[in-house]
């Protein structure tokens, strides 16, 4: 047959024999006819056409005609064949030894495959599809006109190809679609201008209790309470209907003539020349009856919060020493207002837990009360975090971002360790105190904001003042209704109470059986002097409870309390001699010490201290606590 394509009029001929043997089949038949037409015409073992992974690396076989007949599809790496070649789009002559050419392929060295011929099959927007490919057990010149044919007829190969391609991907379209039609939880219905559905989604039979019936093509006037019918008429008489949506007022009947409140979406579109609408419908009984149930919930909230306070036991706070009761009869009075708080007192002593107490108990309490510790970031960026920054302040800020004040419009924002402020952001926060406004970093917009201030430090701010450190008006902004928390010196009583539920707290989330305190233990918790206050006395019971081997817990040894001799310390009177940040620094030092100068991480002074590594850090500089050197 080689020969005969030599010859005048051959390989028309040839041409008339495939395009006759290929007319009548698409698809996957068409495939099958070309390869086996083109071996048959061209007198060749092998034909086959293939197309090409989404990556680019794998070639899979449409068709493969093999020595005299059709055999399975097979898949095979793209990479060291002949194949790799005709892939860039270049056609393809290998007239005589292609089996040496490619010794990646050892297959072809096994078949004896002297010559290949390829075709690429190009879409028109460039894309690599595929490929059509002769290969034959004896040479062939590159004068072979069979070349010819390849080419005419990869470009009918290419076209059903993307048909091919085109027809799955809307099969792709079409199962998604149902997919989504199917899995709404909203009532999907097409109506034509009569109102006849043509379209019953899964979720509106079960809406309107149709299941098993027949809906398509019968009116759905039936299924529409009055209002509902009156407002669509409106909508279809409408010359130019526009996408209309009822959120709320109307009613649905259901087949059994119950009617259900719903929101409505109606959207027109054009199919064929005629007009449709698509309903969506939302049964919206289960939202209303929730949110009659959160109305009813809040109500038991605000109620649950006043009892609480009448019965001294409010959520988180615990303490019946008279200094606890104090600071409580003042969160009561000030949580109602909107006035700024500054809660002072040592580390430790409980401002943060405070701090929330005011919030859950004020009219801001369903929003959000936003938190941040002004000693944990670096300076130049306390600002960008409490007032947010714009694309391209700074380096690094690749997009806009809100700031914390922005987050807390509405609810309240606590401000620990304010004393840490730098004097830019103090100037900033002025501002917000006094106008409610500010602007973001690398901004001029001025953002107003309704957010209730609440401060903590546990450094005397007056003196800083004094000393220059710290904004006098500022301080007076933030000074408007101080609480000062007792240090757990000054309300030993509270020991016992806080132990216990420390204890209880660890003993459950940890699954062990411990019940009680052991009354030795009790003592010397009590007589110690808790210079980290009541986050040390947690840090300690935790500690105890992972030691712990029996029912009785206690705090000896296990947790080296260094009580070797008892510590009577007078309630109103430091640990010992000095200023209170010289005794932070002295006690921060023993911590890091016993801990081998281990910051963070298990075993860390951080975690027995109960700060963050970055807030010991900071301590420890504005301390001028430093490792000391190896002799």
């Amino acid at each position: 047959m080689v020969e005969t394509l030599e010859r005048d009029g051959a390989l028309d001929q040839a041409l008339r024999s495939i395009l006759e043997g290929t007319a009548a089949h698409t698809g996957g038949a068409f495939f099958q006819a070309l390869v086996r037409e083109l071996a048959g015409a061209l007198g060749v073992k092998y034909a086959f056409v293939a197309d090409l992974s989404e990556d680019k690396r794998q070639v899979r076989t449409l068709a493969y005609w093999s020595d005299g007949r059709i055999v399975d599809n097979i898949e095979y790496p793209l990479a060291g064949t002949p194949c790799e070649v005709v892939a860039r789009g270049e056609k393809v002559y290998y007239t005589r030894g292609v089996w040496k050419t490619f010794p990646a392929s050892p297959e072809l060295e096994q078949l004896g495959i002297e010559s290949y011929f390829g075709v690429p099959l190009v879409a028109e927007d460039g894309e690599e599809l595929g490929h059509l490919a002769v290969y034959h057990d004896a040479p062939l010149t590159r004068e072979f006109r069979g070349m010819a044919l390849l080419e005419i007829f990869a470009a009918r190969a290419r076209a059903e190809l993307e048909r091919k391609r085109a027809e799955g991907l809307l099969a792709d379209s079409r199962r998604r679609l149902g997919a989504i039609l199917c899995s709404a939880l909203d009532a999907i219905i097409t109506v034509d201008d009569r109102l006849t559905i043509s379209l019953f989604n899964p979720a509106a039979r079960r809406i309107f209790r149709l299941d098993g019936q027949e809906v398509e093509g019968h009116p759905l006037e039936g299924l529409l309470s009055d209002e509902l019918h009156i407002l669509l008429q409106r909508h279809l008489a409408d010359d130019q209907p526009r996408q209309l949506w009822a959120p709320q007022g109307l009613t649905a009947r259901r087949a059994d003539g119950s009617e259900f409140p719903v929101e409505a979406t109606f959207s027109p579109f054009e199919l064929g020349g005629r007009r449709y609408h698509t309903l969506i419908l939302r049964d919206i009984t289960e939202r209303q009856a929730a949110e009659a149930e959160l109305a009813r919930l809040r109500q038991e909230r605000v109620y649950l919060h006043r009892q609480a306070w009448e019965e001294g036991r409010l959520p988180r706070v615990i303490g019946q020493a008279p200094a606890m009761k104090r600071v409580l009869a003042y969160v009561e009075q000030v949580a109602a207002t909107d006035s700024t708080v500054l809660l002072t007192g040592e580390t430790g002593t409980g401002k943060e837990v405070v701090a929330q107490a005011i919030h859950d108990l004020s009219p801001r309490h369903e929003r959000m009360m936003v938190k941040m510790n002004c000693a944990a970031l670096p300076a130049d960026l306390v600002e960008s975090e409490l007032f947010g920054h714009e694309k391209g302040a700074f380096t690094g800020a690749t997009s806009r971002r809100k700031g914390r004040f922005e987050l807390a419009d509405g609810g309240t924002i606590f401000l620990d360790e304010v004393g840490e402020l730098p004097a830019a952001a103090q100037a900033k926060l002025l501002r917000i105190l006094q106008e409610q406004a500010f602007e973001r970093v690398g901004g001029s917009q001025v953002i107003k904001v309704d957010v209730r201030v609440v401060a903590a430090t546990n450094r005397n701010l007056a003196q800083m003042v004094r000393d220059g450190g710290f904004r006098s008006d500022l301080y007076y902004r933030l000074n408007v209704f101080p609480i000062q928390l007792p240090s757990l010196r000054q309300r030993r009583e509270d020991i016992p109470l806080l132990a216990r539920h420390f204890l209880d707290k660890y003993a459950q989330r940890m699954d062990r059986p411990v019940t009680d305190l052991a009354q030795s233990a009790l003592e010397r918790l009590v007589r110690y002097p808790w210079p980290g206050n009541v986050r040390e006395l947690q840090n300690v019971i935790e500690r105890a409870v992972i030691l712990a081997r029996g029912p009785w817990l206690e705090v000896d040894d296990a947790l080296d309390l260094r009580l070797e001799e008892p510590l009577e310390v007078e309630d109103d009177e430091p640990p010992a001699q000095g200023t209170l940040e010289e005794v932070e620094r002295a006690y921060i030092l023993r911590v890091l010490g016993d801990c081998g100068w281990r910051i963070e991480g298990e075993g860390g002074a951080a975690g027995v201290l109960g700060l963050k590594p970055s807030t010991l850090r900071s301590r420890m500089h504005k301390l001028g606590v430093r490792k000391p050197q190896a002799a």
